[in-house]
């Protein structure tokens, strides 16, 4: 038996399991090694071969393969390969139980270390510049200087956030300084920050319903309660908000594009919510995750645009616009509350690589970044156009697909009484990536509904295809 047959019998990945993807790597090659599978000296597949052959992201792989390497497993002998380490004396590992996972219903992950078709929260991975992004990369390794040896600065690159202020003047009609921006590690480390430095365990929060369901659970943690609040066609319905919970301390919202149903915050609710934070003495945490991509119109302007009263925290992130393994976003303050939060950062920031914003300052300077957003608007606009008409064509019996003035993946409505997530646990089954409305809604009456990225899908003949697939599956 060859060693490609022997690995082909490791029982297959679960895309539906609470465990990632590189631990059931590791976990299926250390069971096929201390079962006698894999026999010391025993090639293994490359990294390379092994992305290709899973669909996953290769850093997935190379994890699995360090972690199985630091503990002896295998080996790497350069040209000749990675091998299960010579005269090693396999034995079988202490049963540990895994969680099982309800395989007729999908575990919602909101951050897949995998590229699937239709995956959310992933640019077009094919159209980013890597050659431009290369050079600038080695041309700031090259101009390494001792003092950027040294911790990072925690507020963030001073270059970095002089150049987030002046693009959010221009394009967000944001008018804020550098020392109101905060380098941060992602969304979820924006929220903490915010959490740490305005709010307090008891405190209540308005979240959209339907909403990003992430920041539900990290409220939680900070036992903050969070009021569900619900959205119409014209966002977030305030004057539900004012009746749930009159008082309370905060509200997060996505104006330009709500997420997941992707309307527009209108003029009217907005000024409302201003009114209401700023009468409450309250919060407005503003989620402007992919503002940029609007194709109706122009990019709307940021609700923190409107802000006269200090009371609109804006948090944006380069994940959408350019890398999601960047791990870069940034948080815009009120000027009143930049001490506080510097206090706050000093504490639980731990700084962002320099040499990361610095390729990134760089990438903003040289006008790269500028024209890079608009190819993108271009491009995304084509290709959820050939997504939207690809799969009406072959699935248009079946659901129906909403039409959005903006954002980054299209909302399929099922007919009649599908269960949503039940179709996306097969097709996580199948390879296929999906995620379910009713899994952001909080409530038993929510819609049903899949949710599918277009970003990366290439053509209306690629869409139909995989509508193909999905149609199968129904």
């Amino acid at each position: 038996m060859t060693v490609t047959t022997k690995v082909s019998k490791i029982s297959p990945l679960d895309p539906t399991a609470a465990e990632p993807f590189y631990r059931q790597i590791y976990r299926r090659f250390r069971g096929a090694i201390a079962s006698g599978l894999l026999k010391p000296g025993d090639r293994i597949p490359s990294a390379r071969a092994l992305t290709k052959e899973l669909g996953l992201a290769r850093g997935t792989i190379e994890a699995a393969y360090s972690l199985l390497s630091a503990e002896g497993y295998i080996q790497a002998r350069g040209q000749a390969g990675t091998v299960v380490t010579p005269d090693l004396e396999p034995r079988m590992p202490v049963a540990i139980p895994v969680p099982k996972s309800d395989s007729s219903i999908a575990a919602p992950s909101f951050r897949p270390d995998s590229i699937l078709p239709f995956q959310m929260g992933l640019p077009a991975l094919d159209m980013f510049p890597r050659k431009i992004w290369a050079r600038l990369g080695a041309r700031c390794v090259r101009a390494m200087q001792p003092s950027d040896l040294i911790h990072p600065s925690v507020y963030g690159l001073p270059a970095l956030r002089a150049e987030i202020a002046a693009y959010l003047r221009v394009s967000r009609g944001i008018d804020c300084s550098p020392s109101q921006i905060f380098v941060t590690s992602g969304y979820r480390h924006t929220i903490a920050l915010i959490g740490h430095a305005l709010l307090k365990a008891g405190d209540r929060v308005w979240l959209e319903n339907p909403g990003y369901p992430p920041t539900r659970e990290m409220l939680a943690h900070m036992n903050i309660a969070a009021v569900s609040v619900p959205v119409d066609r014209e966002g977030m319905v305030v004057s539900d908000g004012i009746r749930l919970a009159p008082r309370a301390r905060a509200a997060v919202v996505t104006p330009a594009h709500q997420s997941p149903l992707c309307v527009s915050l209108s003029l009217p609710r907005r000024l409302a919510l201003l009114d209401w934070a700023t009468r409450n003495n309250a919060w407005l945490i503003e989620d402007d995750y992919d503002g940029e991509y609007r194709y109706v119109s122009r990019p709307l302007p940021a609700l923190k645009s409107l802000d006269r009263d200090g009371r609109v925290l804006y948090s944006g992130t380069f994940s959408k616009v350019l890398l999601p393994s960047l791990r870069l976003a940034y948080l815009v303050v009120p000027e009143t509350q930049v001490e506080r939060f510097e206090q706050i950062t000093q504490v639980f920031a731990a700084g962002s690589s320099e040499r990361t914003q610095a390729i990134v300052t760089a990438f903003i300077t040289e006008g790269h970044f500028a024209r890079h957003i608009q190819r993108m608007r271009k491009l995304y606009a084509a290709r959820r156009k050939a997504t939207a008409a690809g799969l009406e064509s072959v699935l248009g019996k079946h659901l129906r697909i909403d039409s959005q003035p903006g954002g980054m993946h299209l909302i399929l409505r099922l007919q009649g009484r599908r269960s949503d997530r039940r179709l996306v646990a097969r097709m996580r089954q199948e390879g296929l990536y999906a995620e379910a409305l009713t899994d952001w809604t909080k409530g038993a009456d929510g819609a049903s509904a899949l949710l599918l990225s277009f970003t990366n899908v290439s053509s209306q003949r690629t869409a139909e295809n995989l509508g193909r697939r999905i149609l199968r599956l129904i």
